[in-house]
C-alpha cells in the first residue's frame, strides 16, 4: 500500500512508520519536520503546517492516510477535504476522551459523546480535548463518508513515550527501596502499547475496514497490582510497595494519573478504565504481553539523559515525604 502518515515521528505516529515499513508498504510523512526530522531518511517527507500550509500535499495520491495528530476541528476538516479526492481510506486516531459521562462503567462506540458549548473554541484543555476529537471525527466522516476509520485508544503506552503516564512505574520500581503505591491494588486499569494499537491499525487499513472502534486493553481484566507486581518481576527490583489509601494521598496534595500515573480514583472517572473494547477484538486487536511492554519500555527509557525532566510521576523527595507522614499518622 501506499500510505500517507500526518504526524509519524512522534511516538504513536513512529511505531505506525515502523510498523508499516516492516509490511512493505511505500510510506510518505506529512509534518512540520520539528519533532525527530532525521527519522526516516529514506522516506518520502512533505513539509508544511496544517493551519494553512498544506500544499505539498496537493496532486498527491495513495491508498490510506492515517491522521495521528489532529486535535482541532478545523484543521482536520481542512485535511480531510484536501485529501477526500487523494486517498481511498481515511485514519483518524481519536480518543476514548470523546466519552461525556466516565462514571459509566462498560462504555461502548454508542455511548453518548462529550459536546462543546460554543464550537469556535480551538484552545486544548482537559476540559475541551474530548470534545474537540468529537467534532473532529465528524469533520473527517462528513468530508470522506463511508471510508473513514475512527480509532479511539485509550492511555496508549510503549517505547516512545513522552507524557510517562505509564513509564514512571517501571522506572520508579527498578530503582528499588520502598514505593509509594496509589489506594487498591485491585483497582482496574487499561491501556494499550503503542505498537499493538499500529499494527491493528495497519490490518484494519489493509481490509479497508471503516466505522468507529474503542482500542484499549488488555483483553481480560488488569489491575493497579498486578501492574506493579510484574514491573518488580520483570525488572528483578527488590522494591517494596506500600499502599497508601486514597484520601490520604488527596489530603498530601497527590493527583491521580499526573503526579500517579495510570492510577483513576475519582467515581466520575472510573469509566476512562473500563471501557468496552469488544468490537475492536473481535476485528482482531491482540495485545502483547505486559511483562514486555514494561520491558521494553523501561529499557527505552533508560538510554534517556541523566538530566531527563519527568513529566509525570513523583519525585523521590515527595514520594519520601508522604510516605514518612503515612507512617506518622499510623503511630
Amino acid at each position: 500500500m501506499k500510505l500517507l502518515i500526518l504526524g509519524g515521528t512522534r511516538f504513536v505516529g513512529r511505531h505506525l512508520v515502523d510498523a508499516a515499513l516492516s509490511r512493505g508498504h511505500e510510506v510518505t510523512l506529512f509534518n512540520r519536520g520539528q519533532t525527530n526530522p532525521d527519522l526516516y531518511p529514506q522516506l518520502e517527507h512533505l513539509q508544511g503546517d496544517r493551519d494553512g500550509g498544506m500544499q505539498a500535499l496537493e496532486g498527491g495520491s495513495w491508498d490510506a492516510v492515517i491522521d495521528t495528530c489532529g486535535y482541532v476541528p478545523r484543521l482536520v476538516k481542512a485535511s480531510a477535504e484536501l485529501l477526500a479526492s487523494a486517498v481511498e481510506h481515511y485514519v483518524f486516531i481519536s480518543s476514548i476522551s470523546v466519552f461525556a459521562d466516565f462514571s459509566q462503567v462498560g462504555m461502548r462506540e454508542d455511548a453518548p459523546l462529550g459536546r462543546m458549548k460554543d464550537e469556535s473554541i480551538e484552545e486544548i484543555t482537559e476540559e475541551t480535548y474530548g470534545p474537540l476529537k468529537v467534532l473532529c471525527e465528524q469533520a473527517v466522516e462528513a468530508a470522506i463518508p463511508g471510508r473513514a476509520l475512527i480509532v479511539r485508544p485509550g492511555l496508549i503506552v510503549g517505547p516512545h513515550d513522552h507524557t510517562d503516564r505509564f513509564t514512571y512505574w517501571p522506572q520508579r520500581i527498578a530503582q528499588s527501596g520502598e514505593t509509594l503505591a496509589p489506594d487498591d491494588p485491585k483497582t482496574p486499569v487499561q491501556f494499550i502499547d503503542a505498537r499493538d494499537l499500529a499494527e491493528w491499525t495497519l490490518r484494519m487499513v489493509a481490509d479497508k475496514h471503516t466505522g468507529i472502534y474503542n482500542t484499549t486493553g488488555p483483553k481480560n481484566r488488569l489491575s493497579m497490582g498486578e501492574l506493579l507486581e510484574t514491573s518488580l518481576k520483570v525488572t528483578g527490583s527488590e522494591a517494596t510497595l506500600t499502599w497508601v489509601e486514597a484520601q490520604f494521598l488527596l489530603d498530601q496534595g497527590l493527583e491521580d494519573w499526573s503526579d500517579l500515573p495510570v492510577w483513576v480514583h475519582e467515581q466520575e472517572s472510573v469509566g476512562v478504565m473500563q471501557v468496552e473494547c469488544s468490537k475492536a477484538i473481535a476485528a482482531g486487536l491482540s495485545f502483547c504481553p505486559l511483562a514486555d511492554t514494561i520491558r521494553d519500555t523501561s529499557a527505552w527509557a533508560d538510554t534517556r539523559s541523566d538530566d531527563y525532566e519527568w513529566q509525570a510521576g513523583l519525585t523521590r523527595q515527595k514520594e519520601a515525604e508522604v510516605l514518612k507522614a503515612r507512617r506518622g499518622r499510623a503511630k
